[in-house]
């Protein structure tokens, strides 16, 4: 039997008109601006009085491995699952950027029998928020250049420049440039360097500001560089925030698209969990409590990045309260946590699983015992899941008070994820003690150990003389009660990719701090990440293409 990839079964599905899906949630038609027949932007506004009605739920997921997980798949699958539980029921998820759909992981819009659609679309451009977003990153960088080259009144020192450009691709080639050569006409030469779009802080303001005067107050705060006298250059100072909250006018409305089930769906903002804050825009989700009874979102890569800054940032920011919590898993990447290379993880093996399932369990008991949030792990079916495994699986969460649920969303849809729906349902009716991993009280080191200890489960946090230093200098320009997003691999909870489980007897090195005053957080960067991937070896964008009809293949 052949199996359809996910591209062939989204371009066989009859979707319905954008207007008909709007009609379910009983939005006005003079809210829905269409783009085609199957995307629309919502007038905020046109809303601002419905009160929020609708209880959100958060789906995360163990620690990412090359055999996957399923967050997508499963918060779509879910979703339709509460629709044919007779639930008014919407999911709310990010964008995917064009760096990961042409390097590895392809398409990114939910998969199988579970999926947003159109997905090329989404993939692909999809309303242009992105490509706005990187033109308003790129104006301030133009416009901080041109106030230099015209005589530099505010006394920037071109050496104490944070401020990068951007782009939405895996480009490793522009990590580290030097530009304005070529005379004296030609720019003030100095080195420089690209983000990708999902890392600019335009994309964190974006996605946590609450309205179009919220979006241009943060844009204004955005510090670009600092004086020879140490003092902060900001967005504001060179006059750049008007023009680009233009820019962003339209980009700040969330996008409203469609399931396979014709199941509502948000997709607005897209930043990494890894290296930003990884959930989807404030305005969507908050559009999405006033239409519906149940909010499905997820939140970028395992619960010690996404579902962390999901609580500690966005939540905090925007007087969120999640009523409950999905952990996806499959059996197949705990198997890999507990030692069993790729290639041999269709193979029955308890003991590797047994090894594996501390990480599952530290995640959960984050969710639980951390944040206060009940929880209910999904484990997404694979054919070669055994009973004994999955027994396993099941006997060890309710060890910690956890039920679990098999999720079959990506064969069967809705349908498939019944039993999921049911569980959630259940947990969003009880009470729950929610609160953060740390005070903003707290200085910025004393933060950053409490991140490491409570979420990492390491030793501590050890930060080197440079980021000493910028800790330092942070809290005297009064930044130090900011919340932190920690830049981490997202393939351990330490800060070494190597350390699969849930290693213990580590301390995380931060080795550089940066305020995003705009977005109104500190990022530590830790290990070895940077804000700007590269492509695989072979990236996902060889097998990418389009006949003569304009029929996109190889879009997984």
């Amino acid at each position: 039997m052949t199996v359809k990839t996910d591209i062939e079964i989204a371009q066989e599905a009859k979707l319905l008109p954008i207007m008909e899906i709007a009609q379910k949630l009983e939005i006005p038609e003079d809210a829905v601006e269409n783009y085609g027949r199957y995307k629309a932007k919502l007038d905020i506004h046109a809303l601002k009085e419905r009160p929020e009605k609708g209880k959100l739920i958060l789906v995360t997921a163990i620690t990412p491995t090359p055999a996957g997980e399923g967050k997508t798949t499963t918060s779509v699958g879910l979703t339709d699952g509460l629709r044919k539980l007779g639930k008014n029921a919407v999911v709310a998820l990010r964008e995917p950027s064009l760096g990961p759909v042409f390097g590895v992981k392809g398409g990114a819009a939910g998969g199988g029998y579970a999926q947003v659609v159109p997905m090329e679309d989404i993939n692909l451009h999809f309303t242009g928020d992105f490509h706005a977003i990187g033109a308003a990153n790129n104006l301030l960088a133009a416009m901080l250049d041109n106030h230099i080259q015209q005589g530099n009144a505010l006394g920037i020192d071109i050496k104490q420049i944070t401020w990068k450009r951007a782009v939405d691709m895996n480009d490793r080639q522009l990590r580290h440039i030097v530009d304005g050569l070529g005379g004296k006409m030609q720019g003030v030469p100095r080195e420089d360097g690209f983000e990708i779009t999902v890392a600019s802080e335009i994309m964190a303001v974006l996605c946590l500001a609450a309205d179009l005067k919220d979006l241009k107050e943060r844009l204004a705060r955005i510090i670009v560089a600092y004086t020879y006298d140490g003092k902060p250059v900001t967005a504001r100072d060179l006059k750049a925030e008007g023009a680009m909250a233009a820019l962003l006018k339209d980009a700040i409305k969330p996008n409203l698209v469609q399931t396979l089930e014709g199941t509502p769906a948000f997709i607005h903002g897209g930043p990494f969990a890894n290296i930003a804050h990884g959930c989807n825009s404030v305005v969507a989700t908050r559009t999405a409590l006033k239409l519906a009874d149940y909010v499905v979102t997820e939140a970028g890569f395992a619960a010690d990045l996404g579902a962390e800054k999901f609580v500690d940032i966005k939540c905090r920011m925007a007087g969120l309260h999640p009523s409950a919590v999905v952990v996806v898993a499959t059996v197949r990447a705990l198997k890999y946590h507990g030692g069993v290379p790729k290639a041999e993880l269709n193979q029955e093996n308890l003991e590797a699983l047994e090894r594996g399932l501390p990480n599952l369990l530290q995640h959960v008991g984050n969710v639980k015992d951390v944040f206060g949030l009940p929880c209910v792990v999904a484990v997404n079916a694979f054919p070669t899941d055994t009973q004994a495994e999955l027994a396993m699986v099941e006997a060890r969460c309710r060890e910690l008070g956890v039920n679990v649920a098999l999720s079959e969303v990506w064969a069967k849809g809705g349908e498939g994820g019944r039993a999921l729906a049911q569980e959630v349902v259940r947990l969003c009716d009880e009470p729950n003690r929610f609160g953060f991993s740390y005070s903003l009280e707290m200085p910025i080191e004393e933060k950053l150990e409490t991140i490491c200890r409570r979420i990492y489960h390491a030793d501590g946090v050890a930060l080197t003389p440079n980021a000493k230093k910028q800790a330092q200098q942070l809290t005297e320009l009064g930044f130090d009660r900011l919340p932190i997003c920690m830049a981490k691999t997202q393939y351990s909870f330490s800060d070494d990719a190597a350390l699969l489980g849930a290693p213990k007897g580590f301390a995380v090195t931060v080795r550089n701090l940066k305020v995003c005053a705009g977005a109104g957080f500190i990022v530590a960067l830790t290990g070895d990440i940077m804000t700007m991937p590269g492509l695989p070896k072979v990236p996902a964008a060889e097998k990418i293409d389009v006949d003569e009809n304009g029929r996109i293949t190889g879009l997984f």
